[in-house]
């Protein structure tokens, strides 16, 4: 059984900087790679950003690139996104899930299997 548990998110102003935290129980965190996806009220759940199992490769929703790092640290299974320059149009629940599938793309929720809760993510203007 895998487990997915976020962390990070807050209430912050538009300007500010958050870091998401994604840790992964169980074994084998390193063999797949993962994404983070947010969805705001009333709205569909739409990928942000996914990286490969070593972290060596990374992929950005275009309203996000430039602003959003994700990374990885396979050794302490955990996950991260470093939110800069956050604006009020980023707030929503991010929640992290591991990619099982390869049938479609790395921004198609459908490739991925477990998820996390969410983290609530709040910007103020």
């Amino acid at each position: 059984q895998v487990q997915l548990v976020e962390s990070g998110g807050g209430l912050v102003q538009a300007g500010d900087s958050l870091r998401l935290s994604c840790a992964a129980s169980g074994r084998a965190f390193s063999n797949y790679a993962m994404g983070w996806f947010r969805q705001a009220p009333g709205e569909e759940r739409e990928f942000v950003a996914a990286i490969n199992w070593s972290g060596g490769d990374t992929y950005y929703a275009e309203s996000v690139k430039g602003r959003f790092t994700i990374s990885r640290d396979n050794a302490k299974n955990t996950m991260f996104l470093q939110m800069n320059s956050l604006a009020p149009e980023d707030t929503a629940v991010y929640s992290c899930a591991r990619r099982v599938h390869y049938t479609g793309t790395y921004y198609d929720r459908f490739e991925y299997d477990y998820w996390g809760q969410g983290t609530q993510v709040t910007v103020s203007s």
